[in-house]
């Protein structure tokens, strides 16, 4: 042992460390099964920041379904020429087709010879509106008849920008931070959000509302991320459906915060909920001081000092006496990130599932939520039975989802809801076509009872399928990039609402085909969730090459389990249980000490 420091000090330290120095262990791996452990697991100060995280779920409830209520289809009341001074009420007024009685000049009414009927040619209309306000969008400038496609503009707008925040801001939260882009988020809502209310016009309102939609997908995608970045593997599902309540609470309740704005003193009501909706986010302000950066994150991009700096205050928090801590965790010269191969990385392949799976899923619910409405109603007259109905089934997903995923698993979960979604479109598609051909007598009684039966189950499981795709994809993408494939993935998810507004500007010409298309993908998507790993109780990956030590648990042997083995193919499976043997490795505890 003597003879051999000179001829260490001969030499250049290899790897950073002379011969007789202890290895540095690699912490990447193991921040969920040691270093979060070590520093309280989800303790105190994890749990606050949860919290944090939740309140403006809420918000972000009100935000997403405020076109409901802003761009509501009014019915319209015409006010006859002279020499007939009766009113005659008419539906929603849409330059789409909506059926429409033309009254002639005795008041005999007939069929509609053109698009827009003569409640479009009237020189006064009196327009109502049935969603709790007395004013809105549609109503205040008058976007019927020939204006009504400036409507369909405006609610692209809110989700066009989504999806490009979910792309842009997820590429961002992998650059340079979750923290910078929340508190960006959060403080360009508020002003593009507020600006909206003062709108003067539907161009400056849609152009708006497109950077709303921006800011409120960067602020909904980084507040994911950094929750599930904060758990440890027990908590990571329980925590993030206990947002996804808070967000279907908040559709639950913005027909009330409507109705309470109805009736505003000194200004229009619309403007009152929007300035409502937006002005909670003031809330997220002290979050600049408050809420830190992610842990993982700083780990996986190598910024040591602000690592060990942020694990002290994390210890301190959770009341951890760091200087008697025997696992070292502070000590440790952490290793770089080993680059993954050249060849493509499994994850992208799962996350490219994972988007088929969110856009068939929201696709499909509009497919299934329109076949549930009353065919004899306008489709874009969204009454508060519909509303709510959809706001149930929401819930009714959340309390489904949740010992779904604890009896099979988020593989087991979601495979179980697609096939579920998958039988419901092929029998509402086939089977009652079949009924209405061979049999006239069933048609009529059968026909729309097992439509709506298929609509609610189709609904209830594609809003589980969409719910756990998003969820699976940030479990296994890996750290480095988990901004990126979860905004991916959410932008997939705008792409399925957007399926709404395009058939209700196309008169809901092609419905059948969309449905066509869409059930065609729950089977492509069934065939390639079986290839998907079971992340249930695995640490989250921290670098593509972790991403890519994910291995298919077999359907045939339910006792098999993820082996999360490193590269130099070094078995841990039997050094779990300490600290200790997970840092220094056995061999080496003798040279430490």
């Amino acid at each position: 042992m003597a003879g051999s420091r000179p001829e260490a000090q001969d030499h250049p330290p290899e790897n950073g460390f002379t011969p007789l120095e202890r290895p540095a262990p690699r912490l990447l791996p193991h921040i969920d099964g040691c270093v979060l452990p070590s520093l309280g697991g989800f303790g105190r100060h994890q749990k606050q920041l949860v919290v944090l995280t939740w309140i403006p779920a809420l918000f972000i409830g009100f935000s997403q379904f405020s076109d409901h209520f802003l761009l509501a289809q009014p019915n319209g009341t015409c006010v006859l020429p002279a020499g007939n001074h009766s009113n005659w009420t008419g539906p929603p007024l849409l330059a789409s087709g909506a059926p429409a009685l033309q009254l002639q000049a005795n008041g005999t009414a007939e069929e509609p010879r053109d698009s827009a009927g003569l409640l479009c040619a009237c020189e006064e209309r009196r327009l109502e509106l049935q969603t709790g306000l007395l004013q809105n969008v549609v109503t205040k400038w008058h976007l019927v008849c020939d204006s009504a496609w400036k409507v369909h503009i405006a609610k692209f707008s809110l989700l066009v920008g989504s999806i490009f925040g979910y792309l842009v801001m997820g590429v961002m939260a992998d650059w340079f931070g979750r923290h910078p882009v929340l508190i960006l988020s959060a403080l360009f809502m508020l002003v593009f959000g507020l600006s909206v209310a003062f709108s003067v016009n539907v161009t400056m309102f849609s152009t708006l509302r497109f950077f709303e939609g921006f800011c409120l997908a960067g602020l909904a995608l980084s507040l994911y991320v950094l929750r599930i970045e904060l758990c440890l593997p027990g908590w990571r599902f329980s925590m993030t459906m206990v947002a996804s309540f808070l967000k279907v609470g908040g559709q639950l309740l913005m027909p009330g915060v409507a109705t309470l704005c109805r009736h505003w003193p000194n200004g229009d009501d619309w403007q009152v909920l929007q300035i409502v909706i937006i002005s909670p986010f003031i809330l997220m302000l002290p979050y600049v001081w408050i809420f830190p950066e992610s842990l993982r994150w700083l780990l996986a991009t190598q910024h040591y000092k602000r690592s060990k700096a942020m694990m002290l205050r994390i210890a301190r928090k959770n009341q951890v006496d760091m200087t008697t801590e025997p696992s070292g965790v502070l000590n440790v010269n952490l290793n770089p990130l080993r680059p993954c191969g050249g060849h493509m990385s499994p994850v992208y392949g799962c996350v490219l599932t994972l988007y088929l799976c969110s856009l068939t899923g929201y696709g499909i619910h509009h497919c299934f939520a329109r076949s549930m409405m009353d065919p004899e109603a306008q489709p874009t007259a969204l009454c508060h039975t519909d509303y709510y109905t959809m706001a149930g089934i929401a819930v009714a997903t959340c309390l489904a989802v949740c010992p779904a995923v604890g009896l099979m698993g988020r593989r087991g979960g979601l495979l179980t809801f697609m096939i579920i979604t998958a039988l419901a479109s092929l029998l509402q598609l086939g089977l009652l076509n079949l009924i209405g051909k061979y049999s006239l007598l069933l048609r009529d009684t059968l026909n729309r009872k097992f439509s709506v039966a298929f609509s609610i189950i189709g609904m209830f499981s594609s809003h589980a399928v969409s719910t756990l795709s998003i969820f699976f994809c940030a479990e296994i993408t890996p750290t480095v990039i988990r901004g990126g494939g979860l905004g991916l993935v959410l932008a997939s998810a705008g792409f399925g609402m957007l399926t709404a507004p395009i058939m209700e500007l196309h008169n809901q010409k092609g419905y059948f085909l969309h449905h066509v298309i869409f059930a065609c993908c729950t089977l492509l998507c069934i065939i390639c969730l079986l290839l998907l790993p079971e992340p249930r109780g695995q640490p989250l990956p921290e670098s593509l090459a972790d991403g890519e030590t994910f291995t298919r648990q077999t359907l045939l042997h339910p006792g098999e389990q993820h082996l999360l083995l490193v590269k130099y193919e070094r078995d841990y499976s039997r050094v779990h249980d300490t600290c200790q043997k997970i840092l220094y490795g056995p061999g080496l505890s003798e040279v430490r000490m």
